[in-house]
């Protein structure tokens, strides 16, 4: 029966049930439920504060992304312009270097054309007075040769004489 008795309400039951509940409830309401309510708000202002503190952050890192793609950009700008202004330079460099050799080139050349053109007329000069040694030395043992007896030289003085005078007539 006591089991029975516990599964029938009855009208003491639900009337001290009520009476706890309600003391439950306004304890609650008087001591804990502006606490929890409070608690409440405070954690939900951090949570709106640390999502706009995550808008705010993710706004920054886009503008920081932003600003790094600008400086890649103008770097990478800039590394053109460098190396344009260095190929250019290399370029200049290299036509004045070629420029350079060429007349140090056509100078030698022409250093070299004067000396051969210097060599080949003093060769041809000992030539000819070689020659002209040699000449003179033929000449002189034929006449030697061919004179060496008085008659021979008066008939050669007068042959010369007269073709004197047939060159005067």
């Amino acid at each position: 029966m006591l089991l029975a008795s516990l599964v029938e309400p009855s009208f003491g039951l639900i009337f001290w049930m009520t009476l706890s509940f309600l003391a439950v409830l306004f304890i609650l309401a008087k001591f804990a439920w502006k606490p929890i309510l409070n608690g409440l708000k405070e954690r939900e202002a951090s949570i709106a504060d640390s999502l706009n503190e995550a808008k705010k952050a993710r706004e920054e890192i886009a503008a920081m992304n932003a600003r790094n793609e600008d400086l890649m950009r103008e770097a990478r700008e800039e590394r053109e312009v460098l190396l344009k202004e260095a190929r250019d330079i290399r370029d200049r460099e290299i036509a004045t270097a070629k420029e350079r050799a060429k007349a140090e080139g056509d100078a030698m050349l022409a250093r070299a054309r004067e000396d051969i053109r210097n060599e080949k007329n003093a060769a041809i000069a000992e030539m000819k007075n070689e020659v002209a040694q040699l000449s003179i030395l033929v000449a002189e043992r034929i006449l030697k040769e061919k004179l060496g007896d008085p008659a021979a030289q008066k008939a050669l003085v007068d042959k010369v004489m007269a073709e004197a005078d047939q060159r005067k007539s």
